[in-house]
């Protein structure tokens, strides 16, 4: 039996739209329009009989806002893991991306053509970020075999989440993936002949976003893990 590994990005947060680089001191939480996308997320988990084993969430406040939202549609506390956290920022941590470009060195190439240099003083390079992110999601798989677990995180931990099925190292071209906020991502993880393999089910599933919307042109899909869905 696999294991499921089903990552949920925040809600829109202030430190997407103004733009604030947010790590703990920058992260002031959710925008109002994130509140909502988060709780259309929980009206569809709850809808959908969703159920899982574990919650876990990153400890930045956007994750957990939207954690709690994911915590009363599928009844499970929530685990808080600091490696779920997004690329820490250093000194940057609540700078805006005006006063970044003007502080740090060619800032807006350091995520892509330099991803050994920290993103500020004290911060996380790109390549660190992602040996952080990708051992923190296989400590979680390897913590709860054949169980289901949902993390609460961030669009760059879930980059981080093909990096490592995909076993792909930092210092190639980077990939941008433009997940979306309160986007389910759903990878199944096994272990045959000693060797892992990671298979992806789904990315950046926001039908509870478009459901209302006159331009959806796909209708709602049963997430993983509701109570029509088969296990295996």
């Amino acid at each position: 039996m696999p294991t499921e590994l089903i990552l949920i990005r925040h809600g829109e947060s202030h430190a997407n739209v103004e733009p604030t680089i947010g790590g703990m001191t920058g992260d002031i939480g959710l925008t109002d329009r994130g509140r909502g996308q988060a709780a259309r997320l929980r009206s569809r988990l709850a809808s959908e009989g969703f159920r899982a084993d574990v919650l876990y969430a990153s400890t930045l406040p956007r994750a957990q806002e939207t954690a709690a939202y994911v915590a009363e549609a599928i009844g499970l506390p929530v685990t808080d893991d600091d490696e779920l956290q997004e690329l820490r920022p250093g000194v940057a941590d609540g700078w805006s991306f005006a006063q970044w470009e003007a502080t740090w060195p060619y800032p807006g190439e350091v995520l892509h053509r330099h991803p050994y240099v920290p993103m500020a003083e004290g911060g996380e390079s790109w390549a660190s970020f992602v040996v952080r992110a990708g051992a923190g999601l296989a400590r979680l798989v390897e913590r709860h075999p054949d169980r289901r677990v949902v993390a609460v995180c961030h669009g760059g931990v879930i980059e981080a989440s093909f990096y490592l099925a995909l076993g792909l190292g930092a210092s190639g071209k980077r990939v941008g993936f433009a997940v979306e906020n309160t986007s389910l991502t759903h990878w199944r993880y096994t272990v045959d002949d000693a060797l892992p393999e990671w298979t992806l089910h789904r990315f950046n599933d926001v039908a509870h976003l478009e459901a209302d919307e006159p331009d959806a042109d796909r209708p709602a899909v049963p997430i993983p893990g509701a109570e029509d869905e088969q296990p295996g």
